[in-house]
């Protein structure tokens, strides 16, 4: 046993040999057998990228840096059932000839990495056809840079299963990147302040993302050429920009937007080339725009949400959007209910006329405050036939709904 660790932070050795790394964390993982606790004390380690090619639990005692030096990657996983935890990984440099990374997991299945810190790297922890893995309880952190000096902080290529959970992520080109990645969970997460998205992911199909946070990224969340997403419960705050979103998604076919809350966007909610999507309960507040709907997305249905205080709730492309929107609270709503069931006795059209204008001619939006756009509010009452009559509201809420589970927020990494 190395002088002075305590007993309890060897990671339940049982029937397994716990090897203590001593100046070489690379020597004592060769020399360890399969199953194996390899236990790093407090200090500061500079030495070859660290390869992992056994199943074993590397676990760091006082967190123990691993530095790179700008130089290096830090850690190669090409075995199955790895388990690294308590580390700080520090200065992997910068490099656009590979993507370097701090920990990366090649081929491997059942492996955690958990409780780790991540400090100034490139690609913090890279997933490359990897399953059942699970990245949880991290911290990275990496000095924002221009968006094309930047790696992602959790990456995964090519993977299925995985679980990213509980990690708090800020500073990166991409808080977390999904591509061909499979049937995974990304859940309870705090992604603030990268230069790209909080959140990007590409050709995903079957993956659920709930109660996460994204906040003040450079273009919000991405979504894109995935089919059956799920999304509840998340948070897309205060993303501004001419080419910024709280939430994008473009080629979509099936699933469900729920419970979520957008709120201080540029646009909160971009919907493009999407069909057979629910959007349901979810909370839409001081966005400029709060639903960009394009021509291209069909058949998608838009219940019970509430949309307060945007400066245009619902814009269009197209006078023939087969989209539906029932039961929503609209705090533009000017009708009455007289037989007090709750539903407005007559419909909503959400689309502003002057929003029609401005997406044809941007320019407008200079006379957003003028007298003008008050007279074409006041035309667009009497003469609503000037807005595209596909998107109404005919059962308007007179209160807004109540928060479902899937819109409460849960307990959260600290950012």
């Amino acid at each position: 046993m190395w002088p002075g660790a305590s007993p309890r932070t060897v990671a339940e050795p049982d029937t397994a040999e716990v090897t203590w790394a001593s100046f070489s964390i690379s020597d004592a993982v060769r020399n360890a057998s399969p199953g194996d606790t390899v236990v790093v004390p407090a200090g500061t380690y500079r030495e070859e990228t660290i390869l992992v090619d056994r199943p074993l639990v590397l676990l760091g005692m006082d967190r123990p840096v691993l530095d790179g030096e700008g130089m290096r990657g830090l850690v190669e996983v090409t075995a199955d059932s790895v388990t690294i935890s308590g580390f700080i990984f520090r200065n992997t440099g910068i490099t656009f000839m590979e993507d370097r990374s701090a920990v990366r997991v090649s081929g491997g299945r059942g492996c955690t990495i958990r409780d780790n810190m991540f400090e100034e790297t490139f690609f913090a922890v890279y997933l490359a056809a990897a399953e059942d893995c699970v990245v949880a309880g991290n911290t990275f952190r990496t000095t924002p840079d221009r968006e094309s000096n930047g790696g992602n902080a959790v990456h995964s290529w090519h993977s299925k299963r995985l679980l990213v959970e509980g990690n708090s992520i800020s500073g990166h080109r991409d808080g977390i990147y999904l591509e061909f990645t499979e049937d995974s969970r990304v859940r309870d997460n705090v992604s603030t302040d990268n230069t790209r998205y909080g959140l990007h992911f590409m050709f995903s199909d079957r993956c659920a993302y709930e109660r996460n946070r994204f906040e003040r990224n450079g273009a919000g969340v991405a979504v894109m050429y995935t089919d059956d997403v799920q999304m509840r419960g998340n948070e897309f705050l205060s993303t501004w920009g001419a080419s910024a979103y709280g939430l994008l998604l473009k080629e979509i076919k099936r699933g469900t937007v729920e419970g979520n809350t957008f709120a201080g966007n540029s646009v909160a909610l971009f919907v493009e080339g999407t069909d057979h999507m629910t959007f349901e309960d979810n909370r839409l507040e001081d966005n400029g725009w709060a639903v960009k709907l394009m021509a291209n997305a069909t058949d998608n249905d838009f219940l019970r949400n509430t949309f307060r205080r945007n400066t245009f709730d619902v814009a269009t492309n197209s006078r023939a959007a087969t989209s539906r929107f029932a039961d929503n609270y609209w705090d533009r709503y000017e009708g009455y209910d007289l037989d007090r069931d709750g539903t407005g006795d007559v419909p909503f059209h959400p689309v502003r006329l002057f929003s029609v204008i401005v997406e044809r001619y941007e320019p407008a939006l200079v006379l957003l405050r003028s007298p003008l756009v008050d007279v074409l509010d006041a035309v667009e009452r009497v003469l609503p036939v000037l807005t595209p009559d596909a998107l109404i509201d005919s059962t308007p809420s007179m209160a807004p709904p109540l928060l479902t589970d899937a819109a409460r927020p849960a307990a959260r990494p600290t950012p």
